[in-house]
């Protein structure tokens, strides 16, 4: 290993607050783009209210379709910020410094993104409020406990709210830093933002233990809101869908989407904004090895849930997996999903290799995320698909040029908002980045040289 350079204050300033305080070219190249594909989205939206939920391919008995499987698979990717962010920084893991707020950055987007879905899917969101809040007390009207309407809001909202604060505390010292460093306008919307912050010895005490108590407080919600997300299928009595492994099993999942998500999320800011320096092989070395252990033990629930299905014995169950493992479409879908989710990624990642090379993390994160995309589609659609009690409820599912659009549309409104926040503020914390250089050594153990840290 090569000896690395050790940057200085001015020079982490310049990269990393270049970006926030300037407006070059590429900016306006990449934020067109993804600002008409989610014109585009909203316009399908409007489309989708003034024609009716017909304009779908939603129909009986296959009441979800893409619109859900979309929900669930963002709510999946915001498990990124809390895994990266919270766990490593309780566990004091120096890797994290440079990719911690794209992940916490990542989580906030993703899930008001997936939060827009089960209102689209109302077909009348105006309307969704009737079945979530109690809206009228003189008339007793209250919301139906055991609807996902109710448990859904009330986790994602916590978790965004959690996850919103925790960006904005990591934020403040950055936010000062651009202060000192801008004019005009600029100066004036960070000087608001820091909050008179000054870097007192105070502050920082403050603003660490903020950062701890924030950690701590929202790993429970982690672990809830995906759980809750389960509980819509698992507390239902379609075929596949009542099973007891399904907590764990979509948490599990969530962490392995969420974090080959910020994978991809690294790759492109290190193209994008020449973060060469900040986000080395090292890195993706260390998430790699994390992504083993998260994709390993993902893969075994995914058996428990095979085997716990075959195991009962219950006709109905055993025709869902049938279904998904013998009939076209799902077959193919089915084996798609598994190769893009464990069997090419995992594997790969084992070779030091393979998770030191920038192009290969990107394609096999990127493998991972169709793979589990797939996944929630064949746990959704393979279930309601099956046998009705009534015969005139037979009928398949095929997504309308809506529903793509909505899709898609939903990875642009991602997109775009990462970039809009890396457009003002530091994608990459200033101050954590700092602290690690000054904190930095590397350490001789038998023929290789290992970042190592120094507390004094």
């Amino acid at each position: 290993m090569q000896e690395r350079h050790v940057l200085t204050e001015r020079e982490i300033n310049r990269d990393l607050l270049g970006f926030s305080l300037t407006t070059p070219r590429n900016f306006w190249l990449a934020a067109i783009p993804l600002g008409l594909m989610v014109a585009l989205m909203f316009s399908a939206v409007g489309y989708m209210i003034y024609w009716g939920i017909g304009v779908t391919g939603l129909n009986r008995p296959v009441m979800w379709g893409f619109m859900i499987t979309n929900f669930v698979f963002w709510v999946g990717i915001s498990h990124a910020g809390v895994m990266i962010s919270a766990i490593l920084r309780l566990s004091h893991a120096e890797w994290r410094r440079p990719i911690t707020r794209a992940a916490e950055v990542l989580t906030v987007f993703a899930l008001a993104t997936a939060a827009l879905f089960p209102l689209i899917h109302t077909g009348r969101p105006w309307r969704a409020i009737y079945w979530v809040f109690p809206y009228d007390f003189s008339r007793g009207i209250w919301p139906a406990v055991r609807s996902p309407l109710i448990w859904d809001p009330s986790a994602i909202f916590t978790y965004l709210t959690g996850s919103s604060l925790f960006v904005f505390v990591a934020l403040i010292p950055d936010l000062a830093v651009a202060r000192d460093n801008s004019v005009g306008w600029r100066r004036t919307f960070y000087g608001l933002l820091s909050l008179g912050y000054r870097g007192t010895t105070r502050q920082w005490r403050l603003q660490l233990l903020a950062g701890i108590l924030l950690s701590a407080l929202i790993l429970p919600v982690f672990v809830s809101v995906h759980s809750i997300v389960s509980w819509d299928f698992g507390m239902s009595l379609v075929p596949a869908w009542h099973v007891t492994i399904f907590a764990p099993y979509f948490v599990i999942g969530a962490v392995h989407s969420g974090v080959s998500a910020v994978v991809a999320l690294m790759v492109l800011l290190r193209w994008a904004f020449h973060l060469q320096a900040y986000l080395t092989p090292d890195h993706f070395d260390a998430i790699g090895r994390l992504l083993i252990a998260v994709g390993n033990t993902w893969f075994y629930f995914f058996w428990l849930d095979f085997f716990f299905a075959l195991l009962a014995r219950e006709p109905d169950e055993v025709a869902v997996w049938e279904l998904r493992l013998f009939h076209w479409p799902y077959n193919v879908l089915f084996a798609i999903f598994l190769i893009t989710a464990y069997f090419i990624p995992v594997p790969l990642w084992l070779f030091r290799r393979v998770r030191r090379s920038i192009p290969l993390m990107l394609l096999t994160s990127i493998s991972v995320n169709i793979g589990m995309w797939l996944e929630r589609f064949l746990i959704i659609i393979p279930g309601l698909q099956w046998k009705q009690p009534l015969t005139f409820n037979w009928f398949g599912y095929r997504p309308s040029i809506v529903e793509i659009i909505l899709v898609t549309g939903s990875f642009a409104l991602v997109a775009f908002g990462v970039l809009m926040f890396s457009k003002f503020f530091p994608i990459i914390p200033l101050f954590d980045i700092k602290e690690g250089q000054k904190l930095r050594h590397d350490l001789r153990i038998g023929h290789r040289q290992v970042p190592g840290v120094i507390r004094e």
